[in-house]
């Protein structure tokens, strides 16, 4: 059931990316383009989506366990700090450059978008090389702490 209920709403999520015109780069580089001809229409999307996320949010706070079994793992995490920062930095910058966020580019790549593949392939580059750099910099502290 979980796989089954997590494949339902993955394809609701794609479906809104599709109908709300997030898949479009050249829709949301309208939007990001402030000193250009704005588009303001995503502003409406946004504002729907962080109005969804804070019911849900709410609502899920309040239960001991999820509605289709498991665990319930929120987020913990409120500080803000140095990677939060960065990394929202290096997110709206990539955003603005390609017009592509990691859902939608998902979205887009699945259907037939030769521009969101070649995102998609630096997407998981940079995960990659994120993921080599972390585990570098966790070695080296070990090693730090040992000697």
């Amino acid at each position: 059931m979980p796989l089954l209920s997590a494949l339902l709403v993955g394809l609701l999520f794609g479906v809104g990316l599709l109908v709300s015109g997030m898949t479009d780069p050249f829709k949301v580089i309208g939007f990001l383009d402030i000193a250009g001809p704005w588009d303001p229409s995503l502003a409406f999307v946004m504002i729907g989506a962080v109005l969804v996320g804070l019911i849900a949010f709410r609502l899920a706070g309040r239960r001991t366990a999820p509605l289709l079994g498991g665990e319930m793992r929120l987020p913990e995490g409120r500080s803000i700090d140095r990677r939060l920062v960065l990394g929202s930095l290096t997110f709206g910058v990539g955003w603005g450059l390609a017009g592509f966020c990691p859902g939608p580019a998902v979205v887009a790549l699945g259907a037939g978008y030769l521009q969101a593949a070649v995102f998609v392939g630096a997407m998981l580059a940079g995960m990659a090389l994120y993921e080599w750099l972390d585990r570098r910099s966790r070695a080296g502290e070990r090693r730090a702490v040992i000697e």
